[in-house]
Protein backbone atom coordinates (compact mmCIF):
# COMPACT_ATOMS: atom_id res chain seq x y z
CA UNK A 1 0.00 0.00 0.00
CA UNK A 2 2.19 2.34 -1.25
CA UNK A 3 0.59 5.63 -1.28
CA UNK A 4 -0.01 9.42 0.16
CA UNK A 5 -2.08 7.17 3.37
CA UNK A 6 -0.57 9.26 5.11
CA UNK A 7 -2.98 11.43 4.42
CA UNK A 8 -5.37 9.78 6.76
CA UNK A 9 -3.72 11.83 9.66
CA UNK A 10 -6.94 13.38 10.24
CA UNK A 11 -8.99 10.38 10.25
CA UNK A 12 -9.09 8.72 13.28
CA UNK A 13 -10.14 10.99 16.12
CA UNK A 14 -13.66 11.67 16.93
CA UNK A 15 -15.52 13.92 19.26
CA UNK A 16 -18.48 13.48 18.22
CA UNK A 17 -21.76 12.67 20.89
CA UNK A 18 -22.42 9.36 22.32
CA UNK A 19 -24.92 8.47 19.61
CA UNK A 20 -22.71 9.31 16.67
CA UNK A 21 -19.95 6.64 18.12
CA UNK A 22 -22.43 4.24 18.07
CA UNK A 23 -23.78 4.43 14.40
CA UNK A 24 -22.93 0.97 12.39
CA UNK A 25 -21.09 2.01 9.35
CA UNK A 26 -19.92 -0.59 6.69
CA UNK A 27 -18.84 0.56 3.12
CA UNK A 28 -17.63 -0.88 -0.23
CA UNK A 29 -14.76 -0.39 -2.28
CA UNK A 30 -14.17 -1.26 -5.67
CA UNK A 31 -10.55 -0.38 -7.31
CA UNK A 32 -10.48 -1.73 -10.88
CA UNK A 33 -7.47 -1.12 -12.93
CA UNK A 34 -6.49 -3.85 -15.04
CA UNK A 35 -8.73 -3.73 -18.49
CA UNK A 36 -8.73 -6.45 -20.55
CA UNK A 37 -10.29 -4.42 -23.47
CA UNK A 38 -9.14 -1.12 -22.96
CA UNK A 39 -5.62 0.34 -21.71
CA UNK A 40 -5.60 -0.16 -17.80
CA UNK A 41 -5.84 2.70 -15.19
CA UNK A 42 -2.76 3.71 -13.38
CA UNK A 43 -4.18 4.77 -10.02
CA UNK A 44 -7.53 2.86 -9.15
CA UNK A 45 -6.06 -0.08 -7.20
CA UNK A 46 -3.71 2.59 -5.53
CA UNK A 47 -6.79 4.81 -4.74
CA UNK A 48 -9.70 1.43 -3.64
CA UNK A 49 -6.34 0.68 -1.15
CA UNK A 50 -5.77 3.42 0.67
CA UNK A 51 -10.00 4.71 1.03
CA UNK A 52 -10.65 1.10 2.46
CA UNK A 53 -7.30 1.85 5.22
CA UNK A 54 -9.59 4.91 5.11
CA UNK A 55 -12.63 3.75 6.49
CA UNK A 56 -11.20 1.08 8.10
CA UNK A 57 -8.96 3.62 10.89
CA UNK A 58 -12.27 5.82 11.26
CA UNK A 59 -13.63 3.21 12.69
CA UNK A 60 -16.04 1.38 10.34
CA UNK A 61 -17.46 -1.55 11.64
CA UNK A 62 -17.08 -3.44 8.12
CA UNK A 63 -15.10 -2.53 4.76
CA UNK A 64 -15.22 -4.85 1.93
CA UNK A 65 -13.13 -4.59 -0.92
CA UNK A 66 -12.42 -5.98 -4.65
CA UNK A 67 -9.98 -5.63 -6.57
CA UNK A 68 -10.05 -5.74 -10.18
CA UNK A 69 -13.70 -7.49 -10.77
CA UNK A 70 -14.99 -8.93 -13.53
CA UNK A 71 -18.78 -8.27 -14.69
CA UNK A 72 -20.34 -11.27 -11.94
CA UNK A 73 -17.71 -10.36 -9.27
CA UNK A 74 -19.11 -7.18 -9.18
CA UNK A 75 -22.53 -7.47 -9.11
CA UNK A 76 -22.03 -10.33 -6.43
CA UNK A 77 -20.61 -8.37 -4.13
CA UNK A 78 -22.81 -5.43 -4.67
CA UNK A 79 -25.77 -7.95 -3.91
CA UNK A 80 -23.93 -9.71 -0.61
CA UNK A 81 -23.31 -5.95 0.75
CA UNK A 82 -27.19 -5.82 0.96
CA UNK A 83 -26.43 -8.19 3.83
CA UNK A 84 -24.60 -5.16 5.55
CA UNK A 85 -27.02 -2.51 4.78
CA UNK A 86 -29.76 -3.92 6.03
CA UNK A 87 -29.03 -2.73 9.77
CA UNK A 88 -26.33 -0.29 8.99
CA UNK A 89 -26.39 3.52 9.94
CA UNK A 90 -24.08 4.78 7.25
CA UNK A 91 -23.17 2.91 3.94
CA UNK A 92 -20.88 3.51 1.62
CA UNK A 93 -19.86 2.51 -2.01
CA UNK A 94 -16.71 3.68 -3.27
CA UNK A 95 -15.85 3.18 -6.87
CA UNK A 96 -12.56 3.92 -8.70
CA UNK A 97 -12.29 2.74 -12.71
CA UNK A 98 -13.84 3.60 -15.77
CA UNK A 99 -17.45 4.55 -15.82
CA UNK A 100 -19.50 5.49 -19.23
CA UNK A 101 -22.89 7.11 -19.37
CA UNK A 102 -25.31 5.59 -22.15
CA UNK A 103 -28.92 7.29 -22.71
CA UNK A 104 -28.49 9.51 -19.53
CA UNK A 105 -28.10 6.41 -17.57
CA UNK A 106 -24.83 6.08 -15.45
CA UNK A 107 -22.69 2.37 -15.44
CA UNK A 108 -19.52 1.27 -13.89
CA UNK A 109 -17.33 -0.79 -15.80
CA UNK A 110 -16.30 -4.12 -14.74
CA UNK A 111 -12.26 -5.20 -16.06
CA UNK A 112 -13.51 -7.91 -18.41
CA UNK A 113 -16.62 -5.81 -20.58
CA UNK A 114 -15.59 -5.71 -23.87
CA UNK A 115 -18.62 -3.34 -24.87
CA UNK A 116 -18.59 -4.16 -28.99
CA UNK A 117 -22.40 -2.62 -29.14
CA UNK A 118 -24.07 -0.22 -27.41
CA UNK A 119 -26.38 -2.73 -26.30
CA UNK A 120 -24.23 -4.75 -24.64
CA UNK A 121 -23.70 -2.04 -21.65
CA UNK A 122 -26.77 -3.61 -19.45
CA UNK A 123 -25.23 -6.90 -19.76
CA UNK A 124 -21.51 -6.00 -19.02
CA UNK A 125 -21.88 -3.34 -16.11
CA UNK A 126 -23.00 -2.51 -13.42
CA UNK A 127 -25.81 0.23 -12.92
CA UNK A 128 -25.36 3.46 -10.29
CA UNK A 129 -29.15 2.52 -9.68
CA UNK A 130 -28.19 -0.33 -8.48
CA UNK A 131 -25.86 0.92 -5.84
CA UNK A 132 -28.21 3.06 -4.83
CA UNK A 133 -30.61 0.32 -4.28
CA UNK A 134 -28.60 -1.17 -2.39
CA UNK A 135 -28.31 1.82 -0.18
CA UNK A 136 -31.27 2.28 0.58
CA UNK A 137 -32.08 0.35 3.73
CA UNK A 138 -29.14 2.41 5.63
CA UNK A 139 -30.93 4.80 8.00
CA UNK A 140 -28.94 7.65 8.13
CA UNK A 141 -26.41 8.25 4.75
CA UNK A 142 -26.57 6.85 1.74
CA UNK A 143 -23.41 7.50 0.06
CA UNK A 144 -21.56 6.54 -3.36
CA UNK A 145 -18.49 7.58 -4.43
CA UNK A 146 -17.80 7.64 -8.09
CA UNK A 147 -13.83 8.49 -9.13
CA UNK A 148 -14.95 7.26 -12.38
CA UNK A 149 -15.61 10.76 -14.86
CA UNK A 150 -12.54 9.45 -17.06
CA UNK A 151 -12.55 9.68 -21.01
CA UNK A 152 -15.01 6.74 -22.03
CA UNK A 153 -12.09 4.31 -24.02
CA UNK A 154 -14.91 2.15 -25.74
CA UNK A 155 -16.99 5.10 -27.29
CA UNK A 156 -14.97 5.30 -30.90
CA UNK A 157 -14.91 1.10 -31.14
CA UNK A 158 -18.60 0.66 -30.11
CA UNK A 159 -20.83 -0.64 -32.32
CA UNK A 160 -24.27 1.81 -32.04
CA UNK A 161 -27.34 -0.59 -32.62
CA UNK A 162 -30.04 2.08 -32.29
CA UNK A 163 -29.74 6.06 -33.62
CA UNK A 164 -31.75 7.08 -30.56
CA UNK A 165 -29.58 6.07 -28.29
CA UNK A 166 -26.79 8.20 -26.57
CA UNK A 167 -23.70 7.90 -25.42
CA UNK A 168 -22.29 10.81 -23.51
CA UNK A 169 -18.93 12.52 -22.39
CA UNK A 170 -17.89 11.69 -18.02
CA UNK A 171 -21.45 10.72 -16.34
CA UNK A 172 -24.75 12.05 -16.33
CA UNK A 173 -26.85 14.41 -13.93
CA UNK A 174 -28.37 12.09 -11.06
CA UNK A 175 -31.10 13.43 -8.62
CA UNK A 176 -31.44 10.43 -6.01
CA UNK A 177 -34.79 10.06 -5.30
CA UNK A 178 -34.33 8.90 -1.69
CA UNK A 179 -33.60 11.42 0.85
CA UNK A 180 -30.60 10.88 2.78
CA UNK A 181 -28.48 10.08 -0.12
CA UNK A 182 -25.52 11.94 -1.60
CA UNK A 183 -23.45 10.76 -5.11
CA UNK A 184 -19.97 12.24 -5.34
CA UNK A 185 -18.85 12.64 -8.85
CA UNK A 186 -15.10 13.24 -9.12
CA UNK A 187 -15.96 15.86 -11.96
CA UNK A 188 -19.15 17.69 -13.04
CA UNK A 189 -21.79 15.81 -15.15
CA UNK A 190 -20.93 15.96 -18.64
CA UNK A 191 -17.15 16.10 -18.11
CA UNK A 192 -14.30 14.11 -17.21
CA UNK A 193 -11.83 14.12 -14.71
CA UNK A 194 -8.06 13.10 -14.62
CA UNK A 195 -6.40 10.02 -13.34
CA UNK A 196 -3.25 11.96 -11.77
CA UNK A 197 0.52 12.19 -12.25
CA UNK A 198 0.85 10.39 -8.51
CA UNK A 199 -0.11 7.47 -6.52
CA UNK A 200 -3.77 8.94 -6.44
CA UNK A 201 -5.62 10.87 -8.31
CA UNK A 202 -6.59 14.63 -7.67
CA UNK A 203 -10.02 13.19 -6.41
CA UNK A 204 -9.33 10.31 -4.07
CA UNK A 205 -5.90 12.77 -2.46
CA UNK A 206 -8.32 15.23 -1.56
CA UNK A 207 -10.57 12.16 0.05
CA UNK A 208 -8.22 10.70 1.68
CA UNK A 209 -7.04 14.34 3.32
CA UNK A 210 -10.57 15.59 3.67
CA UNK A 211 -13.42 12.85 4.14
CA UNK A 212 -13.38 11.65 7.28
CA UNK A 213 -12.00 14.63 9.01
CA UNK A 214 -13.64 14.61 12.71
CA UNK A 215 -16.47 16.15 13.42
CA UNK A 216 -16.80 17.44 10.26
CA UNK A 217 -20.10 17.14 8.33
CA UNK A 218 -19.89 15.13 5.22
CA UNK A 219 -20.99 17.84 2.76
CA UNK A 220 -18.24 20.48 4.44
CA UNK A 221 -15.89 17.52 3.35
CA UNK A 222 -17.01 17.42 0.30
CA UNK A 223 -16.44 21.19 -0.06
CA UNK A 224 -13.03 21.37 0.87
CA UNK A 225 -12.51 18.07 -1.44
CA UNK A 226 -14.09 20.18 -4.01
CA UNK A 227 -11.72 23.27 -3.10
CA UNK A 228 -8.45 21.44 -3.31
CA UNK A 229 -8.86 19.31 -6.42
CA UNK A 230 -9.85 22.45 -8.46
CA UNK A 231 -6.74 24.40 -6.97
CA UNK A 232 -4.43 21.20 -7.82
CA UNK A 233 -6.04 21.13 -11.61
CA UNK A 234 -5.86 24.67 -12.58
CA UNK A 235 -9.64 24.68 -11.99
CA UNK A 236 -10.12 22.10 -14.54
CA UNK A 237 -11.86 19.31 -12.61
CA UNK A 238 -14.72 19.83 -10.71
CA UNK A 239 -16.05 17.39 -8.20
CA UNK A 240 -19.91 18.16 -7.59
CA UNK A 241 -22.24 16.35 -5.32
CA UNK A 242 -26.04 15.31 -6.17
CA UNK A 243 -28.41 14.73 -3.71
CA UNK A 244 -29.38 16.27 0.03
CA UNK A 245 -29.15 15.52 4.07
CA UNK A 246 -31.00 17.23 6.82
CA UNK A 247 -30.18 19.95 9.48
CA UNK A 248 -28.20 17.41 11.64
CA UNK A 249 -24.64 16.75 10.81
CA UNK A 250 -23.59 13.71 9.52
CA UNK A 251 -19.75 13.18 9.80
CA UNK A 252 -17.78 9.37 8.48
CA UNK A 253 -15.46 10.11 10.83
CA UNK A 254 -15.63 7.70 14.78
CA UNK A 255 -12.81 6.49 16.63
CA UNK A 256 -11.53 3.08 15.88
CA UNK A 257 -12.60 -0.12 17.82
CA UNK A 258 -9.65 -0.56 19.44
CA UNK A 259 -9.18 3.00 21.22
CA UNK A 260 -13.34 3.20 22.08
CA UNK A 261 -12.88 1.20 25.38
CA UNK A 262 -9.90 3.55 26.51
CA UNK A 263 -10.39 6.84 24.87
CA UNK A 264 -10.34 9.75 27.38
CA UNK A 265 -13.12 11.38 28.40
CA UNK A 266 -11.83 14.99 28.33
CA UNK A 267 -9.74 16.16 25.41
CA UNK A 268 -6.07 15.35 25.58
CA UNK A 269 -4.27 17.44 23.72
CA UNK A 270 -1.93 14.51 22.43
CA UNK A 271 -4.75 12.19 21.68
CA UNK A 272 -4.92 13.12 18.37
CA UNK A 273 -0.91 13.01 17.66
CA UNK A 274 -0.78 9.37 19.08
CA UNK A 275 -3.40 7.88 16.62
CA UNK A 276 -2.17 9.70 13.43
CA UNK A 277 1.42 8.72 14.30
CA UNK A 278 -0.47 4.89 14.54
CA UNK A 279 -2.51 5.31 11.16
CA UNK A 280 0.91 7.00 10.03
CA UNK A 281 3.09 3.51 11.06
CA UNK A 282 0.51 1.50 9.19
CA UNK A 283 1.64 3.25 5.54
CA UNK A 284 5.07 3.61 6.45
CA UNK A 285 6.45 5.34 3.66
CA UNK A 286 7.91 8.45 3.78
CA UNK A 287 5.23 10.56 1.77
CA UNK A 288 3.04 9.77 4.31
CA UNK A 289 5.72 10.72 7.26
CA UNK A 290 6.25 13.39 5.39
CA UNK A 291 2.67 14.52 5.90
CA UNK A 292 2.41 14.00 9.47
CA UNK A 293 5.48 16.02 9.84
CA UNK A 294 3.25 18.59 8.17
CA UNK A 295 0.78 19.04 10.48
CA UNK A 296 2.86 18.13 13.80
CA UNK A 297 6.01 19.62 13.24
CA UNK A 298 7.14 19.34 16.73
CA UNK A 299 6.85 17.42 19.98
CA UNK A 300 7.91 13.32 20.78
CA UNK A 301 6.08 12.07 17.75
CA UNK A 302 7.41 14.32 15.22
CA UNK A 303 10.92 13.35 16.81
CA UNK A 304 10.45 9.84 16.01
CA UNK A 305 9.06 10.39 13.01
CA UNK A 306 11.54 11.90 11.65
CA UNK A 307 14.00 9.36 12.94
CA UNK A 308 11.65 6.50 11.29
CA UNK A 309 12.02 8.11 7.84
CA UNK A 310 16.19 7.85 8.48
CA UNK A 311 15.48 4.63 8.60
CA UNK A 312 13.71 4.06 5.58
CA UNK A 313 15.56 6.76 3.42
CA UNK A 314 18.80 8.19 4.12
CA UNK A 315 18.68 11.12 1.81
CA UNK A 316 14.40 11.69 2.39
CA UNK A 317 13.49 14.80 1.98
CA UNK A 318 12.18 15.75 5.82
CA UNK A 319 9.73 18.03 7.13
CA UNK A 320 11.63 20.20 9.77
CA UNK A 321 10.32 21.99 12.67
CA UNK A 322 10.54 25.54 11.22
CA UNK A 323 8.07 24.69 7.96
CA UNK A 324 5.38 23.23 7.46
CA UNK A 325 5.27 22.78 3.80
CA UNK A 326 8.78 23.29 2.74
CA UNK A 327 10.60 19.35 2.51
CA UNK A 328 13.90 19.54 2.36
CA UNK A 329 17.40 17.18 2.00
CA UNK A 330 18.66 16.61 5.29
CA UNK A 331 20.91 14.02 6.18
CA UNK A 332 19.99 10.72 8.64
CA UNK A 333 20.49 10.97 12.40
CA UNK A 334 23.76 10.17 12.97
CA UNK A 335 23.11 9.99 17.11
CA UNK A 336 19.51 9.66 19.10
CA UNK A 337 18.16 13.11 19.07
CA UNK A 338 18.95 15.19 22.22
CA UNK A 339 16.96 17.78 24.32
CA UNK A 340 18.51 19.10 26.87
CA UNK A 341 21.85 16.72 26.73
CA UNK A 342 19.85 13.35 27.38
CA UNK A 343 19.48 10.70 25.28
CA UNK A 344 15.88 10.89 24.13
CA UNK A 345 12.95 11.71 21.78
CA UNK A 346 11.00 13.78 23.71
CA UNK A 347 10.36 17.18 24.20
CA UNK A 348 10.33 17.16 28.40
CA UNK A 349 8.68 15.35 30.79
CA UNK A 350 5.12 12.73 29.83
CA UNK A 351 2.08 13.14 31.69
CA UNK A 352 0.58 9.80 32.49
CA UNK A 353 -2.08 10.21 29.43
CA UNK A 354 1.12 10.75 26.61
CA UNK A 355 3.20 7.94 28.16
CA UNK A 356 -0.29 5.77 27.56
CA UNK A 357 -0.36 6.83 24.15
CA UNK A 358 3.04 6.06 23.33
CA UNK A 359 3.29 2.54 24.91
CA UNK A 360 0.34 1.69 22.94
CA UNK A 361 1.94 2.88 19.99
CA UNK A 362 5.29 1.28 20.74
CA UNK A 363 3.22 -2.08 21.34
CA UNK A 364 1.05 -1.84 18.25
CA UNK A 365 4.15 -1.16 15.90
CA UNK A 366 6.19 -4.10 17.75
CA UNK A 367 3.74 -6.71 17.36
CA UNK A 368 3.14 -5.79 13.31
CA UNK A 369 7.25 -7.10 13.18
CA UNK A 370 7.74 -3.21 11.73
CA UNK A 371 9.91 -2.02 14.19
CA UNK A 372 11.83 -3.19 16.90
CA UNK A 373 11.62 -1.68 20.54
CA UNK A 374 15.18 -0.03 19.79
CA UNK A 375 13.31 2.05 16.98
CA UNK A 376 11.75 3.93 19.82
CA UNK A 377 14.14 4.43 22.37
CA UNK A 378 13.02 7.95 23.41
CA UNK A 379 10.00 6.45 25.15
CA UNK A 380 11.57 4.53 27.32
CA UNK A 381 14.03 7.41 28.24
CA UNK A 382 11.30 9.95 28.66
CA UNK A 383 10.29 7.75 31.45
CA UNK A 384 7.44 5.73 30.56
CA UNK A 385 8.88 2.49 30.04
CA UNK A 386 7.44 -0.49 27.44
Amino acid sequence: MRSIGGLLLSALVCLAAPDAKADKRVALVFGNSKYQHVPNLPNPASDANSVKLLFESAGFDVVQKQDDAGVNDMRRAVRDFTDLTRDADIAVIYYAGHGIEVNGINYLVPVDASLRRDIDVEDETVSLDRLLQVLEPAKRLRLVILDACRDNPFAKSMARTMASRSIGRGLARVEPSSSDTLIAFSAKAGLTAADGDGAHSPFTMALLKHLVTPGLDVRLAFGRVRDEVLANTGNKQEPFVYGSLGGKTVTLASLSKEDKSDAPVSGDPDAATARDYEATAKIDTKEAWNSFLAKYPKGLYSDLARARIGKLDPVAPIISRKSDSAPKQVPPPSKPIRTSNRKTHCMGTLTAAQCAQVRRTVRAAVASGRYSASDYSGATSCGCGL
